[in-house]
């Protein structure tokens, strides 16, 4: 795509154009493809390798900047780059419809790539393939939104497939060292936390090797941290327990 602004002469390339709408008016931005989302994600920190030019458009395909009296009543200040920053912050992002379609299958793939990756069955702990929770996600029309992670939406898979197919995460294998003192009243403020106590040993220190739901981690860390102040420790084994072997439920 190939923008000509008359008003300044310069010829965008490659342009990917955010745009919000403030007090009634469209403001838009130029900025280089693919790095709208490097921007946004921290990976990317230097503006100008993010902006094309930093003016602010109502129009960018046109060439039409957008007048300053227009950027004070929206923003409240007619400093252009900070403007920038706001519309690449919290704008959206125009894309064609082959370019978003394209942008949708490939986060639709991610996320059931992170699901298969994190779960199992839970009567087998056999992981599943990435194309039977791509026809699993299909069956229960998941639409993938733009605006949130691949992550954040694999969480909301994982729930939604529980409803209708035996899934759930794989348990993280911790092993957790505690002064016997505090270890026996820990534990049972530990206990709604567990999902299986696999072993446990009195001896100097107790010690409980157990599963966990992964979401428990930083919960069960902070709680061992804070009652044992800082004497206690906790290990992971496993980061996903899972059977042996190739086999995979298609």
């Amino acid at each position: 795509m190939s923008i000509f602004t008359p008003t300044n002469q310069i010829r965008l390339t490659n342009v990917a154009v955010v745009r919000m709408k403030r007090a009634g008016k469209r403001f838009e931005i130029a900025c280089y493809k693919n790095k709208v989302v490097g921007w946004r994600s921290g990976v990317e920190k230097d503006l100008d390798e993010v902006l094309q030019t930093h003016s602010v458009f109502v129009n960018v395909s046109k060439g039409q900047v957008a007048k300053k009296e227009d950027l004070i009543s929206a923003f409240g200040t007619d400093d252009q780059t900070e403007i920038c920053k706001q519309i690449l912050t919290k704008g959206e992002v125009q894309v064609s419809d082959k370019e978003r379609h394209t942008q949708l299958e490939q986060m639709f793939r991610d996320i059931a790539t992170i699901v298969a990756d994190k779960c199992v069955n839970p009567e087998t702990k056999r992981p599943y393939t990435v194309i039977l929770i791509e026809r699993a996600m299909k069956d229960i029309h998941y639409s993938v939104k733009t605006n949130k992670s691949t992550k954040q939406q694999a969480l909301e898979v994982i729930k939604q497939l529980k409803e209708k197919m035996k899934i759930e995460r794989a348990h993280m294998r911790l092993r957790f060292l505690l002064p016997v003192n505090e270890g026996k009243k820990l534990k049972e403020k530990l206990k709604p936390l567990i999902k299986v106590i696999e072993s446990e040993d009195y001896s100097q220190q107790l010690e409980i090797v157990c599963l966990i739901d992964p979401g428990c981690f930083r919960e069960i860390d902070e709680l061992i941290k804070k009652e044992t102040k800082g004497k206690g420790s906790l290990e992971v084994l496993n980061l996903k327990d899972v059977e042996e072997g190739d086999e995979k439920f298609e």
